[in-house]
């Protein structure tokens, strides 16, 4: 299995050169040259698989066993979800109404990203381990990915990690679960700006390729192709949990509601659709609504400025993973792509043509959903279930609920992905007038000691990312040296 560039001019690399690079030499992201097609048969072999196996099995057809022997990588996967605290790992929660709501926040941090990190950093670890190499990771995040990094790195002895979160942008507890880390492979950077705006200088240290080289940079933002491979396992998932019966012809279709920001859910789910998966794609959003503007328009451009909701993590104006959807969309042209990448990249402002905005319109729907609708759809969800729903997973309830309400019932079943536990956003449940229900874990981060190394405006943010990779890099060959003597 090869990878490309979505932007056609960097060499192929195999999933090690993916999972290591991130963006592409070329600005673009990496997708896999050719995608497999399932056939019912093997639909129908999957369907009694756990979640865990569909990773598996969606990993072994995407990695290759020359790299990463079955036996070997069925217990990498069996090693990162070992501190999941339910033994489904994911869960489904079948609510009234016909709600289905998918629970993929089961790991550490009580977010979705828990899963695809886990994994991404145990592959990460055993090729660093077969080559006693170093890598030092580099991630900004809005709020869940940073504390999921950390939480699967931390205390690997080949690898570094650097977190700049966006300070007075995440939740108390986001931030606290980033803060209290005190491993020595853990730095933490609070910056005075928005997730936008960290990351260029995040950009900036990439774009210089000799020394992002020189360094072993690798990121793990939802750029890492690794990352996408397993969030297609939710769709699968899903949809086996979902779907009524795989004796009709063709096979069910099941509708699946992904509440996003940087369109990695998506971009995962409609490459499940591509290879064979029987689902109808539903993208919700917060008011960011540049996703739901592209499907809706065609208008893929910024808005003057990222608007506060309380879906805080979804809080985002450039949801990259489109490109991977536009490339998909475009029968894989890495020109057109580039070309409308570096349009957007110019003038912050894309129209997309009509072929393709008919396609993407064709492969997917939308809604956008207001602060106000978020705490009406938790109150509701609580009122009929006694459930209750962190602000992102209410962005996909919403859209149940409007279904439900214009009497559009259909046949076809429904999955609402959760992203996150309600346990890590007390206000946003406290603004729905709802109980917060706080684990003990959470509560004990209060008391926890923490380190985060401020980058204030008027600092040269990039200088500093700089100066913290050379430094980190000097002490990884100091303990080789020593190591050696």
């Amino acid at each position: 299995m090869w990878y490309v560039s979505t932007r056609g001019m960097a060499p192929r690399v195999d999933f090690e050169g993916a999972l290591f690079s991130g963006y592409a030499s070329d600005g673009g992201l990496f997708m896999p040259e050719e995608l497999p097609q399932l056939d019912r048969e093997t639909l129908c072999q999957w369907s009694t698989l756990s979640y865990p196996g569909l990773v598996k099995e969606l990993c072994a057809l995407f990695i290759g066993s020359e790299l990463i022997p079955k036996d070997d990588l069925n217990d990498l996967i069996d090693r990162a979800f070992s501190r999941f605290r339910h033994r489904e790992v994911v869960h489904l929660s079948r609510l009234r109404n016909g709600l289905n709501v998918l629970e993929l926040w089961h790991g550490v941090t009580y977010a979705f990203k828990d899963l695809s990190l886990s994994c991404t950093a145990q592959f990460l670890q055993y090729f660093l381990e077969k080559k006693e190499k170093h890598v030092t990771v580099v991630v900004g995040t809005s709020g869940d990915t940073g504390s999921a990094a950390i939480e699967s790195v931390q205390g690997a002895k080949n690898v570094d990690i650097i977190v700049l979160l966006p300070k007075g942008h995440c939740t108390k507890i986001q931030e606290l679960q980033m803060t209290t880390v005190l491993k020595e492979n853990v730095h933490v950077f609070g910056v005075e700006g928005n997730s936008d705006e960290l990351d260029e200088p995040i950009k900036a240290v990439f774009a210089d390729t000799v020394f992002a080289k020189k360094h072993n940079l690798m990121s793990l933002n939802s750029i890492n192709w690794s990352r996408i491979l397993v969030q297609m396992a939710h769709h699968f998932f899903a949809y086996f949990q979902c779907a009524p019966s795989l004796d009709t012809h063709p096979l069910p279709l099941v509708e699946v509601v992904v509440p996003t920001g940087a369109a990695g859910n998506l971009a995962a789910g409609y490459i499940a659709q591509k290879i064979g998966l029987p689902i109808r794609l539903v993208v919700a959003v917060n008011r960011n609504d540049i996703v739901h503007r592209t499907v809706q328009q065609g208008d893929f451009s910024l808005s003057e400025a990222v608007k506060s909701t309380l879906a805080s993590a979804m809080d985002i104006q450039v949801p990259y993973n489109m490109e991977r959807v536009f490339w998909l969309l475009s029968g894989s042209d890495s020109q057109v792509t580039r070309a409308l990448m570096e349009q957007f990249e110019r003038t912050q402002s894309l129209n997309l043509p009509k072929e393709l905005h008919s396609k993407l319109s064709e492969a997917m729907t939308s809604e956008s959903v207001s602060d106000e609708a978020i705490t009406q759809t938790m109150g509701r969800c609580w009122d009929e279930n006694q459930y209750l729903l962190c602000p992102h997973s209410a962005v996909a309830v919403n859209y149940h609920y409007q279904q439900m309400d214009r009497q559009q019932t259909s046949s076809t079943p429904r999955c609402c992905l959760a992203p996150a536990s309600a346990a890590k956003f007390p206000e946003a449940v406290l603004a729905a007038g709802l109980t917060p229900e706080t684990p003990v874990e959470i509560v004990a981060l209060e008391h926890k000691e923490t380190h985060c190394t401020p980058m204030r405006r008027g600092d040269s943010w990039t200088l500093m990312l700089r100066d913290t990779i050379e430094d980190l890099s000097r002490r990884w060959k100091g303990r080789v040296l020593n190591a050696s003597q």
